[in-house]
């Protein structure tokens, strides 16, 4: 199997010329209060697309999405936290509405992009609250500056070297990659929504014309080949234990993206975890449970006091 796939691959890289991709050459300008469209901050030469509830003397959190995905992933949570806190959701470098230049997608890198934003925003510490690939990005941050960040959230993590699949770990070959990307990345759109959701009310016609939209955005494909490219998580995952942050585990029982096994090797890594799953949600819980997450993340980041989890307490704690 794995052998006719490369063979795929190869063939693949000759018919598209090599498998050039194109990142994005100039920037694309929005109408004044285009929906959807928030603010821009330029940070190292790339504009950053970003909403920022305000509050300047309140806690800040920040929100990362996941990979291909953007900041209206939390659409339906960002309001409700909002509210108690000051929330800050972020295009990622290479997703959304922020540039998508050539450079170096690893989640150390997005990490130091992201404290650099903090910075110009005026944020010294910030909770962090991340979904899928963005997990890797909110613990490489915990990594590299532990005093700035509080407490973590994470849904549906995507952060161990043996979740890449195949596709992803064909992406650092030279031209081979880029020629699977260019033939591959864009098909199946509505197929790959519907497995990433329990409910299949969620994959709406408008759902899927709006993520096809971003992956026709200029840079959007060679950007999403890059960090699939730069997605090695090994030197990471070995530091994993170090993390001594009060962390919320979140997790779908019926995710196919990345199941419960994951969400159970991190809350037996972190040292100070707390595993929540919830039943029939797929791998977005912050959409298909809204309500649920919303609270329980307000809880969570609410609590005065850290308190360490007993030793001899469940490893996870199943949620209606």
């Amino acid at each position: 199997m794995r052998r006719g796939l490369c063979g795929l691959a190869l063939g693949a890289a000759l018919i598209a010329g090599g498998g050039c991709l194109a990142f994005q050459q100039q920037r694309v300008e929005h109408a004044v209060g285009e929906p959807g469209v928030f603010q821009f901050v330029e940070i190292d030469g790339v504009r950053l697309h970003l909403r920022d509830s305000g509050g300047e003397r309140r806690e800040a959190v920040l929100l990362i999405h996941g990979y291909a995905s953007s900041l209206a992933t939390w659409n339906e949570n960002f309001s409700t936290w909002a509210d108690v806190q000051r929330v800050i959701g972020v295009d990622l470098m290479g997703f959304g509405e922020s540039d998508k230049p050539d450079g170096d997608y690893s989640p150390a890198a997005q990490a130091a992009l992201l404290f650099k934003l903090l910075e110009r925003l005026g944020v010294d510490r910030v909770h962090l609250v991340a979904h899928s690939w963005g997990c890797s990005i909110a613990l490489a941050m915990a990594l590299a500056q532990p005093a700035r960040v509080g407490r973590i959230v994470l849904l549906s993590a995507w952060v161990y070297e043996d979740q890449l699949p195949l596709f992803m770990q064909l992406a650092p070959a030279p031209g081979v990659g880029e020629a699977l990307y260019a033939l591959y990345y864009r098909e199946q759109t509505e197929v790959r929504l519907q497995s990433a959701f329990f409910d299949q009310r969620h994959v709406s016609e408008g759902l899927v014309d709006a993520v096809k939209a971003a992956y026709d955005r200029p840079g959007a494909v060679a950007a999403a080949h890059a960090a699939a490219r730069d997605q090695s998580f090994s030197s990471l995952e070995a530091r994993y234990p170090e993390i001594a942050h009060e962390t919320l585990l979140i997790w779908g029982r019926e995710d196919r993206t990345s199941g419960v096994e994951v969400g159970e090797r991190l809350d037996g890594e972190l040292p100070q975890a707390r595993l929540v799953v919830l039943p029939r949600v797929g791998h977005f819980p912050m959409i298909e449970r809204a309500a649920k997450v919303n609270r329980l993340v307000s809880d969570f980041l609410a609590e005065a006091v850290a308190s360490t989890r007993p030793a001899s307490s469940p490893g996870a704690e199943s949620q209606p």
